[in-house]
């Protein structure tokens, strides 16, 4: 496993290099799959990387950059993670490692975001079990919660993590069988 590091990405010095990113890789477990350099630009001027409450930075292997995390709602008590990888960082276990920095990085930074939380499609496994490895815990599973262009919506599955267990290294349990 090469070395993981991450890096915000600065706007507008990283720009042209954010839009190759996302426009010349495939993302078949998202809701956009194919972004177009358009699309790309269109989600910087947005404010996804650096705007009121977001983050972006570069997933760096051994310094080449192999993905992109986008950071929301870092203003709120629950932030959100978009992690997206390129396609030959997938199955090598980048997922599973980065989780751990990505969380440190938004405990360390915002001390106002007490959870952090990602939703993946049910049939993305290998992101699942990133987010269980890592020691994100189930919360959610949401029935048809994640749109499918051309097909039945499938279900969107959110983890999370609680700075309160990162401070502590323990995993506080979902109560899912609260007798009602």
């Amino acid at each position: 496993m090469p070395a993981l590091t991450l890096r915000t990405i600065e706007r507008p010095r990283d720009d042209d290099a954010f839009v190759a990113f996302l426009s010349t890789h495939e993302f078949p477990l998202h809701v956009q799959t194919r972004p177009t350099a358009e699309d790309a630009r269109a989600r910087l001027a947005s404010g996804i990387i650096d705007g009121p409450g977001a983050l972006g930075c570069w997933v760096l292997a051994d310094g080449e950059a192999v993905g992109i995390v986008m950071l929301e709602d870092l203003e709120d008590d629950t932030a959100m993670i978009d992690l997206r990888l390129a396609a030959d960082a997938r199955g090598r276990g980048v997922g599973t490692a980065v989780l751990p920095a990505i969380v440190t990085e938004v405990f360390g930074q915002f001390p106002s975001v007490r959870r952090l939380e990602g939703q993946t499609r049910e049939d993305n496994v290998a992101m699942r079990r990133a987010f269980r490895r890592a020691g994100w815990v189930k919360e959610a599973h949401f029935r048809e919660g994640w749109p499918v262009a051309g097909g039945p919506a499938l279900g969107s599955v959110a983890y999370a993590v609680l700075r309160s267990d990162w401070l502590s290294g323990t995993t506080t349990p979902v109560p899912w069988d609260d007798g009602l």
